[in-house]
């Protein structure tokens, strides 16, 4: 499956800006549940490899802060929410994650505490699959899409948090001392 036949399934499920990431979910499993099993599978691998590709240490650090902490599985669930927003967001948040401090549901977020996560959006091709035909989806490769915990800097010290994004700490970080 080409990157833009990728895309394309979130932009149709995006139209018409739906209430949710669940919705969009929905509407892609809704969609991809009519193809056949094949194209299931090579939809499920590409977004096994956007997920790779977006498995950055500063990304997640991004979702460290937006989200008041992400272990593996939130960090995992805050990139549903990132895809369920579209190519455009997801390469522009991976280019430099900080740029998400200028989405306006972000801004919101540091005084009403909101977080962000999708499940459901990485469950697409699963849920498809299973539609589809009856069964489960095979199992990908299982490419690293993050990097090791303990390979992470440190998402708690507040100055290299600065460091690297600075725009996001003004929003969810005290001022320093």
């Amino acid at each position: 499956m080409r990157t833009d036949d990728f895309w394309a399934v979130i932009d149709r499920a995006t139209a018409e800006r739906p209430a949710s990431p669940a919705e969009v979910a929905e509407r892609a499993v809704a969609e991809l549940a009519t193809r056949d099993p094949e194209e299931i599978v090579a939809w499920a691998r590409h977004l096994d490899r956007v997920m790779v590709a977006s498995g950055t240490e500063d990304l997640w650090a991004a979702a460290y802060l937006i989200n008041s902490g992400a272990d593996e599985a939130g960090f995992d669930a805050f990139r549903g929410w990132l895809i369920a927003h579209g190519r455009k967001a997801v390469a522009a948040a991976v280019q430099k994650p900080d740029v998400l401090a200028n989405v306006v549901v972000i801004k919101q977020a540091a005084d009403t505490g909101a977080v962000f996560e999708a499940d459901e959006v990485l469950g697409i091709a699963a849920r498809a699959y299973e539609q589809a035909t009856g069964g489960e989806l095979p199992a990908g490769d299982g490419a690293r899409t993050r990097p090791e915990v303990g390979d992470l800097w440190d998402f708690d010290n507040e100055d290299e948090m600065r460091r690297r994004l600075p725009k996001l700490s003004a929003l969810f970080l005290e001022p320093p001392e």
